[in-house]
């Protein structure tokens, strides 16, 4: 059941996809029609993206009155949960948007993942193909000419890596200096340890994954995040 819907819903429009873009791109060149899939994905995923930078841009509004209400609430873990969702409503903020969004680009990746690491190029599965969707007359696999779409790439790995370290830089703004406090509370702890966690150590997990995935993947990762960066200028922020 499971496998059918993936499938019918991502894998199979995915794959035509990039079938028909390496199709009518006049090199054949699948790197870039792996660039071309990830921008019409990002624009079929804008109002996700919109939405978590608009909560974003509101949490860090109403950040001082969720202080107070931890302050107000220090003793009382319940209530102070309470009364920061009523906060949250009150002020329309949707806090997991951002999960939305990573939830919503997983299956993408997965099966990206599954076209170039399991099977699917190279090799053209014409059963896979809709009715309109033609088999290219050849699959250059070779992206402008010097990078294998099959392979693995640290280059890839660290350009991924540096554009997910200044998107999260731009949308969660600079580091707060904040010195450690004896008896913080679990949230500050948990918040802090989040902090530096999507700073430094997810854009350090591309790089060990450009060891494991392949390149087409990680291509899609750089374009993704790059597409990000350059939606947070648009929207007004600045270093």
């Amino acid at each position: 059941m499971i496998s059918t819907l993936f499938h019918a819903a991502i894998y199979d429009p995915l794959y035509n996809g990039l079938i028909f873009l390496v199709g009518i791109i006049p090199t054949h060149d699948v790197g870039l029609a792996v660039i071309l899939l990830t921008i019409v994905v990002r624009f079929v995923l804008f109002p996700l993206s919109r939405r978590a930078i608009e909560t974003q841009v509101a949490m860090k509004k109403i950040a001082p009155e969720v202080e107070k209400i931890k302050e107000q609430y220090k003793n009382n873990r319940e209530e102070q949960g309470k009364a920061i969702f009523a906060l949250y409503r009150e002020r329309g903020v949707h806090p997991f948007a951002s999960i939305g969004l990573l939830l919503a680009q997983l299956p993408v990746l997965f099966a990206l993942y599954w076209i170039f690491a399991v099977g699917g190029l190279p090799e053209i599965h014409p059963d896979l193909l809709y009715s309109f969707v033609p088999p290219p007359p050849s699959v250059n696999m070779e992206f402008l000419g010097f990078l294998d779409m099959a392979g693995h790439s640290l280059f890839l790995g660290a350009l991924a890596a540096v554009a997910q370290f200044v998107y999260t830089r731009l949308s969660m703004g600079p580091r707060e200096k904040k010195p450690a406090v004896r008896g913080a509370s679990f949230s500050a702890d948990l918040a802090r340890s989040f902090d530096l966690q999507a700073r430094y150590m997810l854009p350090a997990t591309f790089i060990v994954l450009s060891y494991f995935v392949p390149n087409a993947t990680m291509l899609y990762l750089v374009t993704s995040n790059l597409f990000m960066v350059g939606q947070e200028l648009f929207s007004g922020r600045r270093f």
